[in-house]
């Protein structure tokens, strides 16, 4: 014991603990000075800071898009509009593995691959923090079901909103164009302050040049998430500005005359109020239906549409390039007159063919045993190719180009339509720099009846009627009329733009073309005189008929178009205004392969122009191959004998 008690030294433990506890309560007391500093920091010093970032985790602000402007003809027939829809939409973000959440989807709502492969390609176009559509347009029963079993689901959502419709589909698609997801490339050229919440954007048409009256300003709301992100409720809503609505000078009901007159054939129809420079109608057929890109289309479609041989997703009317045919004759009769080459009593005699000095080539008239003696009003009436083939050659290619020129032929019209091109009207300059060859005068013939090098859209041939029609004057063609606010519904109409005039020496020159231009179609051998023949108002017109394939000296213009392949047949053209004394529409017409100009195109510009002038078609010929019977039409009598071998043939 005394051993033991020897080794017991009960003064240093009571040190050793006194140390200890010293030690344990200074740090707890260091430690509880941290703590309170801290909690001042917090608390006192950052609040502010840490309150707001607090929030940004219970609170999230969401961009509201905005509602996209409605889309009308000049009669207030709505072209675009919008429809109420349940979207299906993911947060990559939230949702973690896509596959896994939407399999996880298919005991509720239903996905097709289609669905799916759209997705896909939406999610690799779009940041991972913005909801990405699945499947538009759900039912109510789809949507009772995501409902009852929502909390299965993390970063899956059923939105309310809205998505675009077209009325009249196919019959506006090249005019309206449609809508669509935004790409990766167009997200790097667009402010993303303006596209908050939005996934789509213009493509084509209208919906892409007006994008910006259109598209309206975002809005934002605030909403209280949980920790899974999901909404809990609306704490604050910000109105944004709804796009403005578009009133377009189109009239849906000519508008579709014009694609029902067409029939079966492809081409273009346009029609202008030379007064102006609205467009009336605008069609290029085949349309497409713009419904399918509104949600993305598949490439099974899009391939397909993409390699149909008649190409509906063309646009002819402003990007198809075509010979213009005889139609550039009345410009020809101008230039003639205003360059004093030939005055209106100005004869040439027409055996069937032409051959310039020194040369045995033959320059073929489409009527074969010739017009016999033609004043300049019986060239342009009768169309006779020989009569413009010497005036071509005694004005020559330089004076040809300036004449042309001063009509918009070689350069795009400027319409507010996006892709338009602008043709060719050939030269001496740009067949050096082109072709690296010299002009020869056998092209100066070609381009004098409208062949050749050169090219033009249909609706700069209904430009150049509507130029003919004002005597020189005129507008630039515009399709949109007039803007609307939709909160005050303020309308603010579109100021025309005005061309630069055609100045003539001698304003009877217009009197006199104009004169020859009514007798195509109000005189009997008028090569239009069928649809003019009975019509309650005067029609100047000139008909076209453009050669595709190239065909020998001896063979036959005129030769049955139904014997040739289709591809390789003719196409049929046709310009006209009307009323000749008073303007109000000018007419451009192509039918593709149809033919002849006369027989073809024009019937379908008189039924385009009785529906604008008259409010209904009256016109009693025969419609076009796979076009349903006339409206109003009645069995048309026999035509009278006139001295045009046969207005079918004639150019």
């Amino acid at each position: 014991m005394r051993r033991r008690e020897s080794f017991k030294d009960l003064q240093g433990e009571k040190q050793t603990f006194t140390a200890r506890a010293i030690f344990a309560g200074l740090t707890c007391l260091l430690l509880s000075i941290v703590l309170v500093v801290r909690l001042v920091n917090l608390q006192i010093i950052n609040h502010d800071y840490y309150s707001t970032r607090a929030d940004d985790n219970r609170m999230r602000i969401t961009p509201v898009p905005p509602v996209r402007g409605l889309i009308y003809d000049r009669n207030g027939t709505l072209l675009a509009e919008n429809r109420p829809a349940f979207v299906l939409e993911v947060t990559p973000e939230q949702a973690g593995n896509l596959d896994a959440a939407l399999k996880s989807l298919e005991p509720v709502i239903a996905l097709t691959p289609k669905d799916i492969d759209r997705f896909k390609d939406r999610v690799r176009k779009s940041p991972r923090y913005r909801g990405v559509p699945v499947r538009s347009n759900l039912s109510m029963e789809e949507v009772a079901r995501y409902e009852i079993n929502r909390h299965d689901f993390r970063g899956i959502d059923v939105t309310a909103g809205l998505t675009r419709n077209y009325p009249m589909g196919a019959s506006a698609s090249h005019v309206v164009g449609y809508v669509g997801g935004i790409t990766e490339d167009e997200l790097k050229d667009l402010d993303p302050r303006e596209y908050q919440g939005l996934i789509q954007i213009g493509k084509v048409g209208v919906e892409k040049s007006q994008e910006d009256l259109l598209r309206g300003t975002p809005g934002a709301k605030i909403i209280e998430a949980n920790a899974y992100g999901r909404p809990l409720r609306e704490l604050d809503y910000r109105q944004g500005a709804p796009g403005k609505n578009l009133y377009l000078s189109l009239d849906a009901r000519v508008q579709s005359v014009a694609e029902t007159a067409l029939g079966n054939l492809d081409g273009a129809v346009v029609a202008i109020d030379p007064r102006n420079g609205e467009v009336i109608a605008l069609v290029s057929k085949p349309g497409f239906d713009p419904q399918l890109f509104v949600e993305g289309v598949d490439p099974t479609t899009y391939k397909a549409l993409n390699n149909d041989p008649d190409r509906p997703l063309f646009n002819r009317a402003l990007q198809g390039t075509y010979p213009p045919g005889s139609t550039v004759k009345p410009a020809m009769a101008l230039a003639g007159l205003e360059f004093n080459v030939v005055t209106p009593d100005h004869r040439e005699f027409c055996k069937g063919e032409y051959m310039l000095p020194g040369s045995s080539r033959k320059y073929r008239c489409w009527k074969r045993t010739g017009h016999g003696w033609l004043d300049l009003a019986g060239g342009v009436a009768h169309s006779c190719d020989v009569y413009f083939y010497a005036l071509a050659n005694s004005l020559g290619v330089d004076r040809i180009y300036q004449a042309m020129s001063g009509f918009g032929l070689g350069r795009p019209t400027g319409v507010d339509l996006p892709l338009e091109k602008g043709g060719l009207l050939p030269s001496r300059e740009w067949k050096r720099r082109v072709r690296k060859e010299n002009w020869y005068p056998g092209e100066t013939l070609n381009i004098g009846i409208g062949q050749g090098y050169m090219t033009a859209t249909p609706i700069q041939l209904a430009q150049m009627a509507a130029r003919i029609a004002m005597r020189g004057g005129g507008f630039r063609p515009h399709v949109v009329h007039a803007t609307e606010d939709a909160l005050t519904k303020e309308m603010k109409v579109v100021v025309p733009e005005a061309l630069p005039p055609i100045e003539m020496q001698n304003p009877a020159n217009w009197d006199a073309v104009v004169a020859a231009m009514e007798q195509v179609a109000q005189v009997p051998g008028g090569t239009a005189y069928k649809i003019g023949k009975d019509a309650p108002y005067r029609i100047a017109a000139k008909t076209g008929t453009a050669q595709v394939a190239g065909m020998a000296q001896d063979e036959a213009k005129a030769r049955d178009q139904s014997t040739i392949p289709e591809r390789l047949r003719d196409h049929a053209l046709f310009i006209a205004f009307a009323p000749a004394d008073d303007p109000k529409i000018a007419v451009g017409v192509l039918a593709e392969h149809g033919g002849h100009g006369a027989s073809v195109a024009a019937p379908i510009a008189r039924q385009v122009m009785d529906m604008y002038l008259l409010g209904e078609v009256r016109y009693r010929g025969e419609a076009p191959p796979g076009a349903p019977p006339l409206a109003n039409s009645t069995p048309a009598p026999a035509a009278a004998a006139t001295n045009d071998d046969d207005d079918a043939n004639a150019r």
